[in-house]
């Protein structure tokens, strides 16, 4: 199991949640993910695209304007990873 970081701060909506959707992709399920990010909006689009993905978000902090998600890989195949 590894662990990735993500620095997303002062990058806008909707560019944390593609960026971070991009970074899920390629890590391995039970791989964590910690992303920081200024954009408030990131606090809706993030725990969203993690229940779309079958993700799981441990923990979610707000500190002097940055959020930081503490981010699990889920067992859930992406959608082009599923045999046709």
């Amino acid at each position: 199991m590894r662990h990735h970081d993500l620095d997303l701060r002062g990058l806008k909506c909707p560019l944390p949640v593609l960026h971070t959707a991009k970074a899920l992709r390629g890590l391995a399920p039970g791989d964590g993910l910690s992303v920081r990010c200024t954009d408030p909006m990131a606090a809706i689009d993030i725990p969203n695209l993690l229940r779309e993905r079958g993700d799981h978000l441990d923990r979610m902090l707000r500190d002097d304007g940055i959020l930081t998600f503490e981010i699990r890989r889920g067992a859930a195949p992406d959608a082009e990873e599923r045999p046709a």
